[in-house]
């Protein structure tokens, strides 16, 4: 479940400066109270073997369910409070009063995929929210509750917060679409959103997106996890500069696919033997360096090596690859360069790295 009436998208003070705060009918003296009182209440409640009992219940201790949880907002868990929010939040349907019509509606479900928070992660089926505050201002009115059943990344619920302060610059298209089309301007405001998914990924990703939390407190955590990170890893991102004393920050590594010749067997790199450095693209026809026979992709023979996981702690067959091209930033210019020795040697210090307790160094042949 979201908050519906956060005055802006993700603000949140801090608790000394927020004061009195109302979560379902209750009122606490901060959030850190509201907290701390949901949260004993949903420890009792996983006391019960029924509750536990829940079809898609997730496999985990009670404090780790706990330690992810917000709530009543947000549960790592089949949500206790939902009663209670439908109370405080929607009305008995009576026919009687029944005003409700709306007329069907069409809408570009990529608007919006430009956008910062859509891009903020890579969960495959996302909706852009500025796309899906379409059709909740068709469909709604400020207040409303709009279930998701099958929540994903939280769209639904960044979009019907979104509807209480959207950017100037989509306020103005939409309105300027409506009155075009003949209909009348959408009421803006928030609606709140009840969010379900059985994917623990998915229910994280919309807690996230959804709940409001202390931005200049994130900002600051997530810079000291950056420059931790860096300390520890950033070795693995430095390229020599082509001056032989510079050091640039990598942004990327082609690496080029292995094949052999039909008529010779011999070993054929394409990016070097087959890439029109021009167009940057693979010619038709090239000629193989070992025999001189007339080539093309279709002919050439994959090339596999053995290698052991020491995740699987097995051998597996992959394709044979070598790096070939490093991309790379000095100054905020973006530069290109051929993959040298120290380079080679960085990613085979990489490659031999331990990523666990129980695994062994990487060996191919």
């Amino acid at each position: 479940m979201i908050q519906g009436q956060q005055p802006e998208l993700f603000k949140f003070k801090t608790n000394e400066s927020q004061g009195a705060v109302e979560c379902l009918g209750l009122t606490f003296g901060n959030d850190t109270a509201r907290r701390a009182y949901f949260t004993e209440k949903l420890r009792e409640k996983l006391q019960d073997p029924l509750f536990r009992h829940v079809e898609g219940f997730p496999l985990g201790s009670d404090e780790d369910i706990l330690a992810l949880s917000d709530p009543p907002y947000y549960t790592a868990c089949p949500n206790p409070f939902f009663a209670e929010f439908i109370k405080n939040h929607a009305q008995t349907y009576v026919s009687e009063n029944d005003d409700y019509h709306s007329t069907p509606m069409t809408f570009d479900l990529s608007f919006g995929k430009t956008d910062p928070l859509y891009g903020a992660n890579s969960y495959a089926t996302k909706v852009p929210h500025q796309a899906i505050m379409q059709a909740i201002l068709h469909y709604t009115r400020p207040g409303d509750v709009v279930l998701d059943g099958f929540a994903g990344s939280g769209m639904v619920g960044v979009a019907a917060q979104a509807c209480a302060h959207p950017s100037a610059a989509f306020k103005q298209t939409i309105e300027e679409e409506w009155n075009a089309a003949g209909m009348p301007a959408p009421q803006w405001g928030a609606r709140r959103a009840i969010l379900n998914d059985l994917s623990p990924i998915a229910g994280f990703l919309s807690a996230n997106y959804n709940l409001p939390f202390e931005v200049e407190a994130f900002a600051a955590e997530a810079q000291r996890i950056l420059e931790e990170t860096k300390l520890e890893l950033g070795w693995m991102y430095e390229t020599l500069h082509t001056d032989g004393q510079t050091k640039g920050q990598m942004t990327y590594t082609v690496w080029s696919e292995l094949f052999s010749c039909p008529d010779c067997g011999g070993e054929i790199d394409l990016f070097n033997q087959a890439l029109d450095p021009k167009s940057k693209r693979i010619r038709d026809e090239f000629v193989c360096p070992h025999c001189r026979a007339e080539l093309n992709r279709r002919r050439l023979n994959r090339s596999y090596e053995t290698c052991f996981d020491p995740v699987l702690a097995k051998p597996i067959q992959r394709l044979k690859r070598r790096p070939v091209l490093i991309n790379y930033v000095i100054d905020r210019s973006r530069l290109e360069k051929l993959i040298d020795e120290d380079d080679l040697a960085t990613l085979h210090r990489i490659e031999t790295l331990s990523p666990g307790p129980r695994s062994r160094h990487t060996k191919c042949r």
